[in-house]
């Protein structure tokens, strides 16, 4: 006989299945941070500038990152950002987007940094 509370469920990460007409209203593009600082109102944020090439330019960027990274390990790196979300008031500051990081079981988060040949500004399909 097996202790049955001993076994909790767990709540499901999964996601309903979306149409592909759904994923392609995201803007998905190549950033690269050229400037990061911790705002001095928040213990979570980090607030980026971020570089979007010609066509979008710069957008203010904010990540609930400070648990897991200093603005120094984001400076002139590039990684995967949403372009296309609409902007958030967070703190004192509004976010013009979104970076896309993994989150493991554990809560923490993950950069998933692109190479320096990416350029500034292309699309991710």
């Amino acid at each position: 006989m097996t202790n049955q509370s001993a076994v909790k469920p767990t709540q499901s990460t999964v996601k309903p299945t979306i149409t592909y007409d759904d994923f392609a209203k995201l803007d998905l593009r190549v950033g690269q941070v050229i400037e990061a600082q911790v705002p001095s109102w928040s213990q979570k944020l980090i607030e980026m500038k971020v570089s979007f090439g010609d066509e979008i330019g710069e957008r203010t960027i904010m990540a609930g990152i400070q648990q897991w990274y200093q603005p120094s390990d984001l400076i002139n790196k590039k990684f995967i950002f949403v372009v296309n979300l609409a902007e958030r008031k967070m703190g004192e500051s509004v976010s013009q987007g979104m970076i896309l990081m993994v989150d493991d079981k554990d809560h923490r988060a993950f950069k998933i940094e692109l190479p320096q040949e990416a350029s500034v500004g292309d699309v991710i399909c």
